[in-house]
């Protein structure tokens, strides 16, 4: 068993905001997706506040958000997003979101009962933006192994699309 966690952040910039019909039927399931995720096998911890919701948490600004969790490991956090219920909602990721043109999701191993904060998250996505993908701060496409199991390589690949919030 590795001593360290992934950690995973994925920002999203909303079309419309929240409350408007426009984002209904993505609110409407987000009890539900998240509900999937936390009973997935692997899941560790997602931000929320104290009323159990992620989307009042706006740290980069009014219309992104941001969805920061843990999970055991790359292979649990990829079954969820890509063989689960997950799924149809990443399809209908363009009726909601724009289009970003930088990296918005941003995976990292941190210590096992660490549970990163957004000023972490967010440096990490920035380091990926500007030295694409590192041990530090990597995507599915090209993933790390956690520090107490990298191969002689460094890397393992995990193919996959991105995942939406």
């Amino acid at each position: 068993m590795s001593a360290f966690e992934l950690a995973h952040l994925n920002i999203a910039a909303m079309k419309e905001p929240l409350d408007s019909p426009a984002m209904a039927d993505f609110v409407a399931n987000l009890d539900r997706i998240n509900s999937l995720a936390e009973a997935s096998p692997g899941f560790v911890w997602r931000l929320q506040d104290d009323a159990g919701d992620a989307t009042a948490m706006r740290p980069l600004g009014e219309n992104t958000l941001v969805n920061l969790s843990v999970w055991t490991d790359i292979a649990s956090l990829s079954r969820y997003v890509y063989q689960s219920a997950h799924v149809d909602i990443m399809r209908r990721r363009k009726d909601w979101f724009e289009t970003m043109t930088q990296a918005s999701l941003v995976l990292w191993w941190v210590g096992r009962g660490h549970r990163p904060g957004i000023e972490e998250a967010v440096a990490r996505l920035q380091l990926l933006r500007s030295s694409g993908p590192t041990e530090g701060a990597f995507t599915f496409r090209q993933a790390f192994a956690p520090p107490d199991q990298a191969d002689p390589g460094g890397t393992s690949v995990v193919r996959g699309d991105r995942p939406a919030v």
